[in-house]
């Protein structure tokens, strides 16, 4: 399948909303499921598209919106764990019938080449789930390594792993 990687348009923000909510819940990620607090967070669009950059993978032959990707730089609203000199990426989900066509890597490629671009950014951060082993997989096969000393508990008893892709060493 051939996609598209482009930001989002006013239009897709209910569809990717309801796609990135839907993702969480059927994929288990929600620890109260339909009672998240968090599900309203991930079907807000609109919001993140004002507060950060938000990406789709759109089908080329459909033009259908089958992924998308929050991207943020350090120290902004959507940024969780990146401070001033990164960014980071959030919610990237795929739409379970378009998972293995590379959807996702080009989402994350997506997102490298926008940090790439920013001349301050040294490194890309991630947050994710421990039983995400697909995305762990996909992160480690486009560069990104373990950096365990700075998983998190964004709610007390449930830990998130990050991942770090550096672009430059900063310092010595």
């Amino acid at each position: 399948m051939d996609v598209t990687i482009r930001a989002v348009r006013p239009e897709e923000y209910e569809v990717l909303g309801d796609l990135t909510g839907f993702t969480y819940l059927g994929d288990g990620l929600l620890l109260d499921g339909e009672d998240d607090y968090y599900l309203a967070v991930l079907r807000d669009t609109e919001r993140r598209a004002r507060e950060a950059e938000v990406l789709v993978a759109a089908d080329e032959a459909t033009g259908r919106v089958i992924g998308g990707v929050t991207f943020a730089l350090g120290g902004t609203a959507w940024a969780d764990i990146a401070v001033p000199g990164e960014a980071e990426f959030r919610m990237l989900v795929v739409a379970p019938e378009a998972r293995g066509r590379g959807a996702g890597e080009a989402l994350v490629r997506a997102c490298v080449d926008r940090a790439r671009a920013v001349p301050e950014c040294a490194r890309l951060v991630l947050s994710t789930g421990p039983g995400m082993v697909a995305a762990h997989r996909l992160y480690e096969r486009t560069g990104f390594v373990r950096t365990p000393e700075r998983d998190w508990d964004p709610v007390p008893g449930f830990t998130l792993m990050t991942y770090a892709l550096e672009f430059h060493t900063t310092g010595v």
